[in-house]
């Protein structure tokens, strides 16, 4: 069985050879990953496509950038915007305590980390009559940040909680009535 498992062999390769190589299917689109991320049921999912389109949407808005269409850099920042947030929302919804089930909460964070600084760039070539709305994409996604970040590390070491009824200390500056 030896020479006749090795022909049979050497007869498969030989085979696969002529097999002609479909070539890859093509990138998806923007668009295709825009409809994939808000018919993923799953939050868990979004959060991990949230990476690939998050990228996509980052390659739209510098192509815009790069032609001068402002606004189109700002629609697609806003729309980044909202995916984060419904990716966040999405995986709160199945898994409320992050610190147990840190899954898809670290893929938006990580991603958010990169848009802010997206945002940032912008910000420094966009002209002025375009920089608000971006501004308060960025404001939106640093907000977002913190709660991924305190849902994820509730526990920090030296940390007092900040009770909302406490006033905070005097400084001895006020003027009295």
């Amino acid at each position: 069985m030896g020479t006749a498992g090795r022909a049979l062999g050497l007869t498969f390769l030989l085979l696969l050879s002529f097999v002609p190589v479909r070539p890859s299917d093509p990138p998806e689109t923007l668009e295709e990953l825009q409809r994939r991320f808000d018919n993923e049921p799953d939050g868990v999912n979004k959060a991990k496509m949230l990476q690939k389109l998050g990228n996509a949407q980052f390659e739209r808005e510098r192509e815009a950038e790069k032609a001068g269409d402002f606004d189109t850099v700002g629609f697609v920042m806003e729309k980044y915007r909202d995916n984060v947030r419904a990716a966040f929302e999405a995986v709160k919804k199945i898994h409320p305590d992050a610190e147990k089930h840190p899954s898809g909460y670290k893929q938006i964070e990580s991603h958010i980390d990169v848009g802010i600084r997206e945002v940032n760039d912008l910000l420094t070539v966009v002209p002025e009559t375009h920089r608000p709305p971006l501004q308060i994409v960025k404001s939106d996604l640093v907000k977002l940040d913190r709660e991924l970040l305190h849902m994820l590390f509730p526990r920090r070491p030296g940390e007092k909680p900040v009770s909302p009824k406490t006033n905070p200390p005097s400084s001895g500056m006020e003027k009295n009535p």
